[in-house]
């Protein structure tokens, strides 16, 4: 064996040492150019983006090189407050006016204005704002604000304190609650596993103003901040006003250091043990800490990482592999090498074991590792592993100038913060295929060996009461006996599949019998041989991007109610099975190198089949929907996995919170009986079959004739044609015709008004109002429910989180549905003090009986209606999705959604006296129930 070893590192430097002649590694990378980067004499640095992927609008951010790490400890948590603050009040903005500002002209909080903190950073956004001389000054002003100008007044962040412990209650889950249990461990005991952003409750309630001003006063500084814009904007214009703005913003004098904090290393295993009594299922995770440098990166950094990720992307496939056999002792495991801290990255393997295998699963996954440690991988693993990267780079390239706004700031983020080159992305392609003709076996096995370090390691298990937990000694044994293991074999490839996509499917080509254009909107109907209608529409506001779906009435409603609970199992049925004659293995392979997926749903009145492709992908994306109908796998494998993995999330439901939240519902609204509104339950398990699954699958899935298909993206109908004529055309089809059948959806009974009561680890309430009335559905009724939702939102951000201080956010969401019946729906939740529970459930109600009696704020009108205008244009400039959509509603709802009677129209003609009205109706006769869940106490 070791002679097998020297043997790998001699080849390995041979192949280094002439790959080296090609390409020099300690060559710079290319630059993107396409970004302008200065830095001004206060130390401030600025970036500069021009796109017009979304024409006339930009988007500003402030990258603050600060987060809670830099926090004393009497200050945890006040990073994540000064980022609240920011929204709340400024020297050219006070209180909350530049929200006010902002939202008049269509921006929405949350949505389009936000900010986040974490350990190392805080950034804030302002996005896809119009490019007004107005509101660029605005955005300008802000941006200063936010770096110099923050008011920090006493009454505001007393005010903010209840929000900000409102939102520690929300993220008090049980998730939650485990990481602060494995943090110690997966940060081994530094500075970091002190210092997470949402700081304690304590301090946060408790904490001096002076203390909050110092912080601001200390890190808030030119030297530590970039601001960023990206957009559709002159450069130079901007760069002038950025230097006309910004350089009056003085540098701080005798600042304390900016410290970055480095993890020691550590040579013992680590280990965490986490139980919660809201997660009764285990999983293991595994992890190898590596440093990361900040300094410039070159060719040679640019290797190792695509090494890596060429690496991770082999073993999460065999890994996946092993998941799908049934005897395997772990239902999942995944893989990722990530970002850990500024300073680590972190080689993880996350393990999910079947109840009461925790060691068998992570002796599997540990002796798996170390298969690819001592013998790496294949060539073929190779191949396909470059063949999938060099299409994604492909694919980058088409869309490079079609990245929005979010894309391109992630980039320039790790660029002010990490150091990360800014690549131009053409340039570091060429590279690579130079690097990936060194990716030989010896080269991918030295890399495999440099990221299995046998320091700085650690196991995390989350553990199960009943169960024997994984234990520290346990883990270090079987670690040592994998690494060891003798009778490890190199890893064994099934010889190259050679069998097309479409074996066992007889293609009887068909044609295209008629070609209908439609004008507004405007796309083609083609009408095929064998019944099939195909609505296409070529778009390309998304380059080398192409969407697909098929869609017929009848789904759940059609099937019988006691195959119900087998048709919930399909879709991962179908997705361990593969398709055709490929497992999911063979089938990954074959479409290596290729950008397309293809998926199914079946819903309560219909199915659909979606898929989706590169341009030049399509055929291979008609092909699967071909596998679709024709040629469905389903596996007695893949179905005692199903089991398997149910009978899991069964054991869990009754201890995880938010499910028993929902069942809760469910059963008070629809009784324990009905098998449309009903959660699976042990009882159901005698009725599983796999023949039943499959048997509603063919019945839904047998007659693609009875579907609308809608294909719109970025390829032509030159290119299209035949492609339908030879998949599409040539399925075989019936006359028959389906539609759906009314089912049984009724609420038990009218009203609800109930408290529930339930153990909790952490004390808070839950609100679920929910309203739903009889409506036609059109155009104008879904607007106007649209816009209440909007209204409604503004009010709840306005009083229940801050004028009570009572939660960290209301959700509230409405739908219109068409089957059984015409109907609207609008639901409101949020998490409180449970101490305040009922006073704030009398606020939402409150809201709405105000709109009911009319008093509906003009301002909070007109801020909802431009957001859907601007909205709207964003999504058409920049959306093949839109379009798509659009075609499919002109189908199905006979409607043009863009036409002007139909949205800008109705837009333009609401009043507030029509939201009092709609309001009226929606409340008139509607069916109600308020679900308000507690924490039960002892007597």
């Amino acid at each position: 064996m070791k002679t097998k070893f020297l043997l790998s590192i001699i080849v390995s430097v041979l192949n280094l040492t002439m790959l080296a002649q090609s390409v020099d590694l300690q060559a710079p990378l290319p630059v993107d150019k396409s970004i302008k980067k200065g830095i001004l004499p206060n130390g401030m640095t600025y970036y500069l983006h021009k796109t017009d992927v979304v024409e006339d609008v930009a988007s500003y951010y402030i990258i603050q090189n600060v987060g809670s790490i830099l926090e004393n400890d009497d200050q945890l948590g006040l990073a994540h407050f000064l980022e609240h603050m920011a929204f709340n009040g400024t020297e050219a903005f006070p209180g909350k006016a530049f929200l006010n500002k902002l939202e008049k002209n269509g921006l929405v909080f949350g949505r389009d204005i936000n900010a986040y903190t974490s350990f190392d950073e805080t950034v804030y956004n302002i996005n896809n704002m119009p490019t007004t001389p107005d509101l660029i000054e605005t955005g300008l002003q802000i941006l200063y604000d936010w770096a110099n100008g923050l008011l920090l007044t006493d009454e505001e962040i007393d005010a903010e304190r209840g929000v900000i412990k409102e939102e520690w209650r929300t993220r008090q889950t049980a998730f939650m609650r485990l990481f602060e249990q494995k943090q110690n461990v997966l940060f081994a005991d530094s500075r970091y596993a002190e210092r997470l952003p949402i700081g304690t409750m304590e301090i946060v309630e408790n904490f001096n103003y002076k203390v909050l001003r110092d912080f601001y006063h200390d890190w808030y500084r030119t030297d530590l901040q970039a601001i960023a814009i990206i957009g559709d904007i002159d450069l130079n214009d901007m760069e002038a006003k950025i230097k006309a703005k910004f350089l009056g913003i003085p540098a701080v004098k005798n600042p304390p250091r900016r410290f970055v904090v480095k993890i020691d290393d550590k040579q013992e295993l680590g280990y965490g043990l986490g139980m919660d009594k809201e997660i009764p299922s285990s999983s293991i995770e595994f992890n190898i800490r590596h440093d990361k440098s900040l300094g410039n990166q070159n060719v040679q950094y640019f290797r190792e990482h695509l090494s890596t990720t060429l690496i991770t992307s082999m073993l999460q496939t065999r890994f996946s592999a092993l998941s799908n056999k049934v005897d395997a002792p772990f239902l999942y495991a995944n893989l990722r090498h990530s970002d850990l801290t500024r300073l680590h990255n972190i080689f993880n393997v996350f393990i999910t074991p079947k109840p009461n295998q925790q060691r068998e699963a992570f002796t599997l996954a540990m002796n798996e590792l170390n298969r690819a440690v001592k013998f790496g991988f294949t060539q073929s693993e190779i191949k396909t592993a470059i063949a999938e990267m060099n299409s994604t780079y492909k694919n980058l390239i088409e869309r490079y100038d079609d990245r929005n706004h979010k894309q391109i700031i992630e980039g320039i983020k790790r660029n002010y913060l990490e150091n990360a080159h800014l690549t131009d992305i053409e340039g570091e392609y060429a590279i690579a295929k130079e690097l990936f003709e060194g990716f030989d076996q010896a080269y991918i096995t030295a890399r495999m060996q440099a990221l299995y370090t046998n320091k700085n390691r650690a196991v995390i298990v989350t553990g199960v009461e009943e169960e024997e937990n994984l234990t520290k000694e346990e883990a270090a044994q079987i670690i040592e006996t994998a690494e060891n293991n003798a009778d490890l074999q190199p890893y064994e490839e099934e010889a190259e599949d050679t069998r097309p996509l479409l074996s066992g499917v007889k293609l009887n080509e068909g044609t295209i019998v008629s070609e209908t254009e439609n004008k507004k909107p405007y796309f083609t109907t083609f009408t095929l041989s064998n019944g099939i209608r195909v609505h296409y529409k070529f778009v390309d506001k998304e380059k080398n991007q192409v969407y697909l779906e098929a869609v017929s009435k009848g789904g759940e409603s059609l099937i019988a109610t006691d195959a119900l609970s087998s048709v919930n199992l399909l879709p991962g049925i179908v997705r361990n099975s593969g398709l055709g004659v490929f497992t999911p293995e063979e089938l990954k392979k074959k479409l290596a190198g290729k950008e397309v997926y293809s998926t199914f749903r079946i819903f309560e009145f219909k199915e659909d089949v979606r898929a989706g492709s590169s341009t030049e992908d399509v055929e291979a994306m008609l092909q699967l929907v071909n596998l679709r109908f024709t040629k469905p796998r389903f596996t007695e494998d893949a179905f005692r996995k199903g089991i398997e993995t149910l009978k899991i999330s069964l054991k869990e439901q009754d201890s995880f919170l938010p499910y028993v939240i929902e069942d809760t519902i469910y059963t008070s609204l629809w009784g324990s009986n009905n098998p449309y509104r009903s959660f699976m339950t042990e009882k159901d398990l005698p009725l599983l079959s796999l023949e039943k699954a499959k048997k509603a699958y063919s019945e839904r899935y047998s007659n693609p004739a009875d579907f609308d298909f809608f294909i719109a993206g970025d390829v032509s109908k030159e290119t299209l044609k035949p492609l339908l004529e030879k998949y599409i055309a040539s399925m075989p089809t019936t006359d028959t015709k389906e539609t759906w059948e009314k089912i049984d959806l009724d609420w038990l009974r009218p009203k609800y008004d109930e408290d529930i009561y339930l153990e909790m680890e952490t004390p808070k309430a839950q609100v679920n109002y929910r309203l739903t009335n009889t409506l036609a559905v059109n155009p104008r009724n879904e607007i106007l429910l649209n816009t209440l939702v909007g209204i409604l939102r503004l009010r709840y951000t306005a009083t229940l989180r801050e004028d009570e201080g009572g939660t960290y956010g209301a959700g509230v969401i409405s739908f219109l549905e068409k089957e059984p019946e015409p109907t609207a729906y609008l639901r409101v939740t949020f998490t409180c003090d449970p101490d305040m529970a009922d006073n704030l459930v009398a606020v939402m109600h409150g809201e709405m009986d105000k709109i009911r009696k009319g008093e509906v704020l003009q301002k909070d009108l007109d801020k909802t209606l431009e957001s859907f205008l601007k909205k709207r244009k964003e999504s058409k400039g920049s959306s093949n999705m839109h379009y798509f959509k659009e075609m499919k509603h002109y189908v199905l709802d006979r409607y043009n959604m863009d036409a002007p009677e139909n949205f800008e129209d109705i837009i333009n003609s609401i009043t507030t006296k029509d939201i009092q009205k709609f309001m009226h109706k929606l409340l008139k006769n509607s069916r109600t129930a308020e679900f308000v869940t507690k924490p039960k106490v002892a007597n």
